[in-house]
């Protein structure tokens, strides 16, 4: 199977998120034509409101899927397979799917997807390195202190960058088609170390400190994080992260043919931005 032809327009979801951002900036340094879908700027794309989707996929013929807020949320599969089949028939065949690893809900997700028929390719990503600095863990960071109800598990957490450069590669290039790809960094750490290597990195200390998975929720309830978004960080800390994905997958390696980032250089990196400087 051939990628599809390069002056066709890639719709990407999510296109203000984390991987999305950097996909449709990839995509638009090789002068590829993009449209952003999103709630909030861009084409109107909202998962909750299907009649935002043809308008979204009008004259697209390949698509970046990242599904709000995650694929283990009730109603994914059904809304991944509904808008596969819609994609499909109005010409997208090429989706690119951002899944999770260890997740019962994102393989019913990935196959809602590729009963489509779609030419899919899969990407189950482990934890984001950069949750640590673009996301809900970036205050805890900047105070100095991070709380979370993760133990002695490590994840192999994975660079955003990364994803973003397997996701164009099976957008635009031959041979990924029908691919799952595990992406992950080169080693697994725990949430302490992470924590510790962010502290080297930004020449400051940094305490982790493992919180009861109970007052973990209470603690997001109080300062009013949304009761779903609540129940998704829990299943995720007392559910996934007990292991089964704590060795690191060879997805970087084989779509890209090179090594995934380690945790370090992305926390020396990510330090040099000064993102994590205080004061």
């Amino acid at each position: 199977m051939t990628a599809h032809n390069r002056t066709s327009p890639t719709l990407v979801l999510g296109g203000t998120g984390k991987t999305g951002r950097r996909v449709a900036q990839r995509l638009t340094a090789l002068d590829l034509p993009v449209r952003i879908g999103t709630r909030a700027g861009g084409v109107p794309f909202d998962w909750d409101d299907p009649q935002t989707w043809e308008p979204a996929l009008d004259g697209m013929k390949a698509v970046y899927v990242s599904y709000y807020p995650d694929l283990a949320a009730p109603g994914a599969a059904a809304a991944i397979a509904s808008f596969a089949e819609l994609a499909v028939d109005r010409g997208a065949r090429r989706l690119v799917l951002l899944s999770g690893r260890g997740e019962i809900e994102a393989r019913t997700c990935e196959k809602a997807l590729t009963d489509s028929g779609a030419d899919a390719t899969i990407l189950r990503s482990s934890w984001f390195s950069q949750n640590f600095s673009e996301s809900y863990l970036l205050d805890p960071i900047l105070g100095g202190r991070v709380l979370l109800p993760a133990g002695d598990v490590p994840e192999p957490f994975v660079d955003a960058d990364d994803i973003a450069d397997v996701a164009v590669a099976a957008l635009t290039q031959p041979g990924h088609v029908g691919e799952v790809y595990e992406l992950t960094g080169p080693r697994a750490l725990t949430f302490s170390e992470a924590v510790a290597a962010i502290g080297d990195a930004a020449g400051r200390e940094i305490d982790y400190v493992q919180v009861p998975a109970a007052d973990y929720a209470a603690a997001l309830a109080a300062e009013q994080v949304p009761g779903d978004v609540v129940e998704l960080l829990m299943y995720l800390f007392t559910t996934v992260l007990d292991g089964r994905n704590a060795t690191p997958g060879d997805g970087v390696q084989r779509a890209l043919g090179r090594s995934p980032v380690d945790f370090t250089n992305f926390a020396v990196r990510t330090a040099g931005t000064g993102i994590w400087n205080v004061g």
